[in-house]
This record gives C-alpha cells, sequence and structure tokens, in this order.
C-alpha cells in the first residue's frame, strides 16, 4: 500500500528530539526517506530505531551542528551527488539560552542563540536551494515560536524574530518557483526547550509534541499535492 511520501527526500535538523525528532518519526513513518541532522549520534540512532519499528526506510544519519558551514556544504554536495534534489526541508534546530534581563545578556549566550536559530535558516537555505529547485515540487518548513516570548526572553526572541525574516524573505523570492515555504507557529508543547525556560511547569498539562508534528506533517502533504 502506497504511502503520501513514498520516494520523498526529506532533511530534519533539530532531529533528535522535540519537535523534530517528532516530524522525523512521522515522515520516515509515511514513507519519505530522511535525512536526520542533529549533535548527538545516539539520539539518532534511536530515532532510526523507531522509523524502521514504523515500517519506514532506513534513515540516513548526520550527527552535525547546524553552525558547522563546511558540515552543511559536504551534506548539500552529498544530497546532489546521491539523490540530485531535496523535496522536503523541515529545521527544526534550537538553541534556548538562560533567561535574562536585556541587560544581562551575556555575548556567548547572544552569539550562539544567534548562530543556530537565526543564522542556521540562513545557511540551510543557502546551501538547499539548489537542490529544492531541483524537485518537481519542494516544501520548506521553518516553525515559528510565539509562545516562549516576553520578559527575560529578549535574546531567544530576537533570534526567532530574525529567523523568521529569513524565512519571509525566501518565501517571497520563491513565490515564482517550486517551492512552498510553510511558517506553522504551534502552540505550547511538552519540548525540552520549554522545560529549560519553565523548569516548575507541570509538563502533563501540556500538549504532546506529536499533535503539533501530524498537523504540520498534513500541510506538507498538501502542499506536495497542490
Amino acid at each position: 500500500m502506497s504511502r503520501p511520501f513514498d520516494g520523498k527526500l526529506a532533511l530534519v535538523t533539530g532531529a533528535s528530539r522535540g519537535l523534530g525528532r517528532a516530524m522525523a518519526r512521522r515522515l520516515g513513518a509515511q514513507g519519505a526517506e530522511v535525512i536526520a541532522l542533529a549533535r548527538t549520534t545516539g539520539a539518532l540512532e534511536e530515532l532510526d530505531d523507531e522509523i524502521r519499528a514504523a515500517g519506514g526506510p532506513q534513515a540516513t544519519l548526520v550527527p552535525a551542528d547546524i553552525t558547522d558551514d563546511p558540515a552543511l556544504e559536504r551534506l548539500g554536495l552529498a544530497i546532489h551527488e546521491r539523490w540530485g534534489r531535496l523535496d522536503i526541508l523541515v529545521n527544526c534546530a534550537a538553541h534556548a539560552p538562560p533567561l535574562s534581563p536585556v541587560e544581562h545578556g551575556g555575548k556567548k549566550d547572544l552569539e550562539r542563540t544567534f548562530a543556530v536559530n537565526a543564522l542556521g535558516v540562513q545557511r540551510l537555505v543557502r546551501c538547499m536551494d539548489p537542490l529544492m529547485r531541483a524537485a518537481p515540487q519542494a516544501v520548506a518548513v521553518f516553525p515559528a515560536d510565539r509562545v516562549n516570548a516576553g520578559k527575560f526572553h529578549s535574546v531567544y526572541e530576537a533570534s526567532k524574530a530574525a529567523a523568521e525574516v529569513f524565512a519571509r524573505a525566501w518565501a517571497a523570492e520563491t513565490a515564482q518557483a517550486n517551492i512552498a515555504v510553510l511558517r506553522p507557529a504551534p502552540p505550547a508543547m511538552d519540548t525540552a526547550l520549554r522545560a529549560r525556560f519553565r523548569p516548575g511547569e507541570i509538563r502533563d498539562a501540556l500538549p504532546p509534541v506529536d499533535e503539533a508534528a501530524a498537523g504540520i506533517v498534513d500541510a506538507i502533504q498538501a502542499a506536495l499535492e497542490g
């Protein structure tokens, strides 16, 4: 029986946990050949086991940091040489800096947060745009975060705002191309990132991350078919 993403190639960043892991698992279970990128090798191997247990194809595991320009360039070249195109890009890589007043934001935290959350989007676009243009129809997903915001979140919120600018501009620049750029804004979810911001929160009251992943995967399918 055919599945919605049979024959599709999907790159998912931040795939070791949270929304990225849920997206990679769901896409793989529905037939996509997943390229899973994250820093933690063990978590990526567990993800591959979960995808195959759900009947999906073996994933390609890329233990790398999204801030590593040469690694992303090598990945882009490897995708070009092996597949010649990229059908789906899902960027869930995110860094949660310590909460602090604006005047106390440290340089190291600021640089790391922007490197992952904002510049990571531009790096991915630079490396993957040609591969996505080579697909008959492609979809890129850059989830926004509208719930982890407000006082003491300035470093994180500013980095996510910059990421939205990159994603929104690229969407406009590819409006006449074969690339659909989705910018969903999931609700508060039970993720490690949120737990770092709100360690005392009762997490059982939060919706599971799989619910948000299911909605985004449905949107990807609709964009590919539309």
